[in-house]
């Protein structure tokens, strides 16, 4: 892979479009699994310091969008996703009621919750305010992350 230049612009640009994301919370709004990743060319993939930066930026997002959906008149679910392997595929979710297909609440059953989180990114999730699972395939972990106050969390 080659030197990742501009670091610096980069994290700059991530950062602004975080702390500027703003969600469409209107009376008719609804979200089908719609999800943001923020790292879709995998960056992190190369670099611990840089995966770090992303999953950080990841959860402040998620932090966000729990602000903007106070406001929301119908019910919400949202979490994020940290893919083990593939730095590219993390990406905060939100989804509601819609008219596309009749499948909300979603349930999640096949999370196993209150895992140990791996060392490399344990320090930036703050334990007190969010629940902590994982889902593991044959290819890969998936850790999902998701907050202790929502009402619909995504598995009972």
């Amino acid at each position: 892979m080659k030197k990742f230049r501009g670091k610096r612009r980069y994290f700059k640009r991530l950062w602004s479009l975080v702390n500027g994301y703003q969600l469409h919370v209107e009376d008719d709004s609804w979200y089908d699994f719609w999800h943001r990743h923020l790292d879709f060319g995998g960056l992190g993939n190369a670099s611990l310091k840089i995966r770090r930066e992303h999953i950080n930026a990841h959860i402040s997002l998620y932090s966000k969008f729990l602000k903007q959906l106070e406001h929301l008149k119908k019910p919400y679910q949202t979490w994020v996703c940290i893919h083990e392997g593939d730095s590219g595929a993390d990406a905060v979710y939100v989804h509601t009621p819609n008219p596309n297909v009749d499948d909300y609440p979603i349930n999640f059953n096949f999370i196993k919750w209150n895992c140990k989180l791996p060392q490399t990114f344990s320090d930036l999730i703050d334990l007190t305010q969010y629940n902590v699972g994982y889902y593991e395939s044959e290819f890969e972990r998936v850790y999902y992350i998701q907050s202790k106050h929502l009402k619909y969390p995504l598995s009972n």
